[in-house]
């Protein structure tokens, strides 16, 4: 068992927190600090870490802010505590040299745990992050957009549809503990047929919360004997509502309430 699926277990539930940081829409009173980013994700984490096994930060909304947003990375993720499971949502994808590169910057310079991948290019995409003991690729399956239906769902000669082509080729030649699903909360109808075809690899699931995808139907139809997801959650804690300026109150009752709802459902999961 890996030290995420034990603390999934221990903890009673799959929360990932997305760190989405928009300067834009913080709360009036982070703005008066010379780096409001990094002082509202310490917050976050500081009110948040007890409720949560993950979180998720998507390097567009540190990428865009130059060279102070990848220091807001690095410092972000010396906030997290110790266990809690870390993922650069950057959805990377290329070969060779490219991706050797990619996997340095987030898995040495940027001492993440996991990173997403874009595999649609190719296998080849994925294996140069392997060469990092313990690091975990999440590669993109059927995501939570819309457009998911423009080529992901397209059907191929064999009846297969291009995304259930993907998943399982990667599926074959990497291992659960290295390797994990993007699968969209949004995307009801294909996630029982999705965990029957992948029984083991983790899914890391977005669309719950302000795409509003059910909690409960992930659940359901994706988790298996060790639950197998990561259920990630960021506009709706991070910019819930406040009580009082500059307070951590809503963000807090916010994951609370995910944090009380996975705990329920993983009742009888032992």
């Amino acid at each position: 068992m890996n030290n995420l699926t034990n603390n999934i277990l221990t903890r009673k539930n799959f929360l990932c927190i997305g760190l989405d940081t928009d300067p834009a829409l913080l709360p009036p009173s982070f703005r008066r600090y010379r780096n409001p980013t990094l002082e509202f994700n310490k917050a976050v984490i500081e009110t948040t870490h007890d409720l949560c096994v993950a979180y998720k930060l998507n390097t567009a909304f540190y990428e865009s802010l130059g060279s102070m947003g990848w220091g807001n990375m690095e410092k972000t993720l010396t906030y997290i505590p110790q266990g809690h499971f870390t993922i650069a949502d950057a959805k990377r994808g290329d070969i060779g040299n490219t991706a050797k590169q990619y996997a340095k910057a987030f898995f040495e310079s940027l001492p993440f745990n996991a990173i997403t991948v874009n595999p649609y290019m190719g296998a080849d995409t994925v294996l140069p992050y392997l060469d990092y003991p313990g690091a975990v690729v999440i590669a993109l399956g059927l995501t939570s957009n819309a457009g998911s239906a423009d080529f992901q769902c397209q059907p191929l000669a064999s009846g297969e549809k291009l995304y259930e082509r993907v998943m399982h080729r990667l599926a074959e030649s990497i291992g659960p503990d290295r390797l994990q699903f993007v699968v969209g909360a949004t995307q009801s109808k294909s996630l029982a047929q999705i965990r029957s075809a992948i029984p083991a690899h983790t899914f890391l699931v977005p669309g719950v919360g302000t795409q509003g995808g059910s909690l409960r139907h992930v659940f359901t139809h994706g988790a298996h004997a060790e639950v197998g997801l990561l259920v990630n959650v960021s506009r709706a804690i991070i910019y819930a509502p406040q009580v009082g300026p500059g307070t951590m109150s809503g963000v807090r009752a916010a994951a609370l309430g995910y944090h009380h709802e996975m705990k329920a459902l993983m009742g009888h999961v032992h």
